[in-house]
């Protein structure tokens, strides 16, 4: 039996002394999760430079943010980058750091986008927004400085599930062939209890409270589960996918539907780099202030990007 990340424990006790309650309201639980990310985070490397920018979404503009490293050069590799959050509460901010160690790690550059949010849009609004997101940006490669035979889409959380969406989607489009997908403890199914989920409803950030919050805010109703756009994992066949990197987390209730995701792209002749954590919780990448693993993890993240895309 693996025992939980000394850090994360301590981190874990001090943050039940404040827990979250996720009967508030929705921009309540949203400065909440901004202001733990920030507690979580520690400081980033230094870019060559940061700038906002918009992106076509499906229903119009939406705000996002490039990352350009030092060792990027004139052109290089992109990721359009998914942030978590339970399709609700997270933003370029929340995930701003992450995006940073992620574009130093692989000498990429990184295209962050701030996809529309529930309850103000209900899926299917987040899956169009990265599918357009990410169309947007083979089309504008030039400009963003990414060479478009080289582009991957990749998130954490919810994000993990719109990325494997994304793949899904642009699947065999001759205008975005994507070179690679990364997710990071995907969410990739709302149809069942998992025994992960099962195991670990409480005392490990994402609690079954706050599992069953982000639920009625994002999904418009019980059909929708069934949706490959909100269940990825339900698609039969996952042949001709770019090659994946799957993270998941021990004591993360998403265990085990990212690694069911993980082995279903393998059986499909996907190849698939699986990264387990057993010491790990849910959201550890955004927990480099407390944990060693998490700065070393999203290390081996990006070397992956950089070896993979440069293929």
């Amino acid at each position: 039996m693996i025992d939980l990340d000394p850090n994360l424990k301590a981190l874990l006790e001090r943050a039940r002394a404040r827990p979250f309650d996720w009967r508030g309201p929705v921009d309540a639980m949203r400065r909440q999760f901004w202001r733990q990310m920030q507690r979580w985070e520690a400081e980033a490397p230094h870019l060559l430079d940061v700038r906002d920018l918009t992106v076509d979404g499906a229903a119009g503009p939406l705000k996002a943010r490039l990352y350009t490293p030092f060792a990027a050069g004139v052109t290089s590799p992109g990721l359009v980058f998914l942030h978590g959050g339970g399709f609700v509460v997270g933003d370029l901010d929340s995930h701003d750091m992450l995006c940073r160690r992620l574009a130093d790690a692989g000498r990429i550059r990184v295209l962050s986008v701030a996809y529309r949010l529930a309850p103000e849009h209900r899926w299917p609004a987040a899956p169009e927004d990265a599918m357009a997101a990410t169309r947007w940006a083979f089309a504008h490669a030039q400009d963003l400085a990414f060479d478009p035979a080289r582009i991957a889409v990749g998130g954490d959380s919810a994000g993990g599930n719109l990325s494997a969406v994304v793949a899904q989607g642009l699947k065999g489009d001759p205008q975005a062939r994507l070179k690679a997908q990364v997710l990071i403890y995907p969410c990739t199914q709302f149809l069942k209890m998992t025994p992960s989920q099962l195991r670990l409803q409480e005392g490990y950030v994402l609690t079954q409270a706050a599992q069953d919050f982000f639920v009625r805010q994002y999904l418009p109703d019980r059909e929708s589960v069934y949706d490959w756009r909100a269940s990825p994992l339900v698609t039969d066949d996952l042949g001709g996918l770019p090659p994946a990197y799957v993270v998941t987390a021990g004591f993360d209730p998403l265990l085990d539907e990212g690694k069911a995701y993980a082995d279903k792209l393998a059986a499909c002749g996907v190849p698939v780099t699986y990264r387990a954590y057993p010491d790990q919780v849910h959201g550890f990448f955004n927990m480099t202030a407390v944990s060693k693993t998490a700065r070393e993890a999203i290390a081996a993240c990006g070397q992956w990007l950089a070896k993979t895309l440069a293929a």
